[in-house]
């Protein structure tokens, strides 16, 4: 039986590490593409030549050349220029639309069956980007932001309570930004809500902090931005995708009436299958929680406004 094929396009810090937890996981045969002659072919051999040690025996290739792509099941999205300090997202649009256009549009014309996952920033902006360059339909054009987000809200509950992250669980919608909605009502400890277990103030303290996750790590590292949390997430949905699994995971999703959202790419959660996107999970919002989403959904829509047309 043919082994599954994921193309990683981008073989920065969080495409190489996002290949390794692939390859390493025995998922799937990895090529890492890049512009960069060498790099994606350095770090393939780098990656491959662990197989002895880690034991397994996928393939990883690095190359230059869509062609090396072709019959590709999944295609994570991770090119682009990552945000520096004092950049907003928001800075990086023009630049990232036209590479992810162009990556998307080679990668797509040679795999036309494949999922996309695009974890490039601002990320629900490039979701629109990769829907547009490849003409898939919207189960098949997925971002990765969600899962992230509420790993991140996960491992702060789970500081702040003294508990393992096992029996945290969260749940964060809207874009991925500064305007993203923490749903602490949802996001339990052993089953339990969090609003039951801490004060308000120190909710609210999480909910901003994860909102702030990824600026915390690009202000502490000072040149470059979080890879490993975000390569672990990318694997996550991979994983729920090749495996069948129907893990309910936060993605940004093309909603069509959804939470009340129509033509946009916003984080909801969805079941994840071998078909990518198999349903949107709607859940029921106050209407406090609805307003927090609006807001986050008619942020991403600006964005995309400002997209080159």
């Amino acid at each position: 039986m043919a082994r599954n094929k994921v193309t990683v396009i981008g073989a920065g810090n969080v495409g190489a590490t996002t290949a390794q937890r692939i390859a390493e996981a025995g998922l799937a045969d990895v090529v890492l593409v890049d512009i960069v002659e060498g790099m994606p072919q350095g770090k393939g051999l780098d990656l491959a030549e662990a197989a002895p040690v880690v034991g397994h025996d996928a393939r990883i290739t690095g190359t230059n050349d869509y062609a090396d792509t072709a019959g590709s099941d999944i295609i994570v999205v991770t090119s682009g220029i990552p945000r520096k300090p004092g950049m907003s997202r928001d800075d990086l649009i023009a630049t990232n639309a036209g590479i992810v256009g162009g990556v998307v549009t080679s990668a797509a014309a040679v795999s036309p069956d494949a999922i996309i996952i695009v974890v490039t920033n601002p990320l629900d902006v490039m979701c629109h980007v990769a829907m547009r360059a490849s003409g898939f339909p919207r189960e098949r054009v997925l971002g990765m932001a969600g899962v992230l987000d509420s790993a991140r809200f996960r491992t702060f509950i789970a500081m702040e309570m003294g508990v393992s992250v096992e029996d945290v669980h969260a749940f964060v919608l809207g874009g991925h930004g500064d305007t993203m909605v923490p749903l602490s009502r949802y996001s339990t400890v052993a089953g339990v809500p969090i609003t039951e277990l801490l004060p308000e103030e120190r909710v609210k303290a999480l909910e901003t902090r994860t909102a702030n996750g990824g600026a915390e790590i690009v202000a502490l590292l000072k040149t470059g931005s979080a890879y490993y949390a975000p390569a672990a997430c990318t694997f996550e949905m991979v994983d729920a995708i090749l495996r069948d699994r129907k893990r309910v995971l936060p993605c940004a999703t093309y909603l069509q009436g959804e939470f009340g959202v129509d033509g946009l790419f916003v984080g909801v959660p969805v079941v994840l299958g071998r078909g990518g996107l198999e349903r949107v999970f709607e859940i029921t919002l106050t209407a406090d929680e609805q307003a927090a989403f609006d807001r986050s959904a008619a942020a991403v829509k600006e964005l995309v406004a400002a997209l080159p047309a």
